[in-house]
């Protein structure tokens, strides 16, 4: 029952039977044949089909919220065994808003000092796509903003707050001030993150404060190709801090603090709200908690 439910996971996260069965490891006639085995073992039709797959039924979106659960408690219970038996181990996802790139090895690095069976992958994500991820049991955990969008019911560390930074190159007008208002940074030709990020909402919201009209020029989800525009000197950009300090006076940048008001938002770690965690979420609780008390 429990490999078909993953498998039934799979599908409705995929959304396209031969990529579902490529993330379980199956052909895709047997996880057709498993899907049609757990309907009949349930007494329901989970999906739709046709030609190809065309959604959960009401009675599949149901069983999916079961599943997940289901699945959920039975990995934390393996892996609460394998551990018992080898220590702390096996692959951890982290999915990380972009803005928060610039810290992530604050907390893998001791982390895997301290856990060196485990295997990790970072991937760069969305707020929303966190959340999601995490719910689908896709992401084990995720570092992301705490209060400023609702997060629902998740387990939460703060790690830091994140300030603001206007970001401009050496040579602009503007280098040489200590600071700059909101209001101010509104005049320039920007280069902003995408409005499906968080981070772009929130200098949006600082931006709406101080009457400002946003209005950026050049737009993208990479904070990599805001930095290469403000290098030609052609645009400014408002960048977190902790991006900010990663390029030094010799990169040819200048981060300008940004105040009235000096706003600041809370970033963390999040992972699915269950009591026990698996042991590999709880080690890295654990590790952020120590993050936030350096």
């Amino acid at each position: 029952m429990i490999d078909k439910l993953e498998m039934f996971i799979a599908l409705a996260n995929e959304r396209h039977f031969g990529r579902a069965a490529e993330v379980v490891g199956v052909t895709q006639p047997s996880l057709s044949s498993a899907i049609k085995q757990l309907e009949d073992q349930l007494g329901v039709q989970l999906v739709f089909r046709g030609s190809r797959f065309q959604g959960l039924t009401p009675e599949g979106q149901r069983v999916l919220d079961w599943a997940l659960r289901i699945v959920g408690d039975t990995r934390t219970m393996r892996e609460e065994m394998r551990a018992l038996k080898r220590g702390v181990s096996g692959n951890l996802r982290i999915g990380v808003i972009p803005t928060a790139l610039p810290i992530i090895a604050r907390l893998t690095v001791p982390f895997l000092d301290r856990n060196p069976n485990v295997d990790l992958t970072i991937l760069s994500r969305t707020s929303a796509e966190i959340l999601d991820g995490i719910e689908r049991l896709e992401l084990e955990a995720g570092i992301t903003y705490l209060d400023n969008e609702p997060l629902g019911r998740v387990t939460q560390m703060a790690m830091y707050r994140e300030t603001y930074r206007l970001l401009v190159a050496a040579s602009h007008p503007l280098a040489k001030r200590q600071s700059v208002s909101w209001a101010e940074t509104a005049e320039l030709p920007l280069c902003l993150l995408t409005g499906d990020m968080q981070n772009r909402r929130i200098v949006n919201q600082h931006l709406a404060e101080a009457e400002a009209v946003v209005r950026a020029t050049v737009e993208s989800n990479s904070t990599i190709a805001l930095v290469a525009h403000v290098a030609t000197g052609r645009w400014a950009s408002i960048v977190p801090m902790t991006l900010a300090e990663m390029y030094s006076p010799g990169s040819g940048l200048v981060a300008i603090p940004i105040i009235q008001p000096e706003a600041s938002h809370l970033v963390g770690l999040i992972t699915a709200f269950r009591e026990p965690h698996t042991p590999v979420v709880a080690a890295l609780l654990d590790e952020a908690r120590r993050v936030a008390e350096i």
